[in-house]
């Protein structure tokens, strides 16, 4: 049987399917095993996990994680797709596809759902996945957000994106969303995607990275809702000091701002993006306990 990924074979289910990709849902299928094969080794799932992965397309991921995981549930929310997967995926019985907006569901609850293996829930849960470029942030952070109990996400994204998410302080890609991925998550950088291994080929490159969630937390937080806030504020101007840029953060004035950068020990000077997590962290426990 022609691999899934093969060009010839992708073309074929279209025409059959009367297919049509869709530009708005971010539409690009991989067509190199390679590829594939090291998304799934990176995963490393086994026959006791369970593999939860958002936007399967045509099934190419689906069906190799299938071969090694004890059951693997896919949201698919272009309905049109559910009946190309039923079809390439009819040879595996421990698949399961839901029509749904992975963006409006409630994750842990559809792992309650359909998460079982057997009779007995996952021992480990694995997220993979080729997320559209406009909405990866967004997924990433809802998964982080929401505390949905896995062990790893192994996405494919936008390469610019990787890059913004492994970033160091100092570094001009360095954000908001840096600092955040990396309080939930350990980030490793697994290989870069050239575009020309996509149907159709997109105007950027790709890469693969794997979030490794983190047991425990780098730093220790009298506030977590706070430490994002100012997060937020320090990025949200990133152009301007952090003395400018924290002004009106829960209502204090300058003033108020200077003393409590002096008191957390950084120079009111500096701007957001010379920061470390711990120096975000200090910044939020003052404020937190004045």
């Amino acid at each position: 049987m022609d691999k899934l990924y093969a060009p010839t074979t992708i073309r074929r289910i279209k025409e059959k399917h009367n297919f049509r990709l869709s530009k708005s849902l971010g539409q690009n299928f991989l067509t190199d095993g390679n590829i594939v094969d090291k998304i799934i080794e990176s995963c490393d799932a086994g026959p006791e996990d369970l593999v939860l992965e958002i936007g399967p397309g045509m099934g190419v991921l689906t069906a190799e994680a299938a071969k090694r995981a004890g059951k693997v549930v896919c949201v698919e929310i272009d309905r049109n797709l559910i009946p190309i997967l039923k079809e390439t995926l009819s040879e595996f019985s421990n698949v399961e596809v839901v029509n749904r907006d992975i963006l409006k569901t409630d994750i842990a609850q559809l792992l309650c759902e359909h998460g079982k293996i057997g009779q007995a829930q996952a021992a480990g849960i694995k997220v993979i996945g080729n997320l559209p470029y406009y909405i990866t942030t967004p997924i990433i952070m809802k998964l982080l957000e929401e505390g949905v109990p896995c062990d790893s996400i192994t996405i494919m994204l936008q390469k610019e994106v990787a890059q913004r998410i492994e970033a160091a302080p100092g570094s001009k890609i360095y954000g908001a969303l840096s600092v955040a991925v990396q309080y939930y998550c350990q980030v490793v950088y697994v290989t870069t995607v050239p575009k020309e291994v996509f149907l159709p080929q997109p105007k950027v490159d790709s890469a693969v990275i794997q979030l490794r969630l983190r047991r425990q937390k780098p730093v220790e937080l009298l506030e977590e809702a706070l430490f994002f806030e100012v997060i937020k504020a320090g990025f949200g101007q990133r152009r301007k000091t952090l003395l400018n840029a924290l002004t009106g953060l829960r209502g204090k004035n300058k003033e108020e701002i200077a003393q409590i950068l002096e008191s957390a020990g950084i120079a009111s000077m500096r701007r957001a993006e010379t920061l470390s997590m711990e120096e975000f962290a200090a910044i939020a426990n003052t404020v937190a306990s004045k």
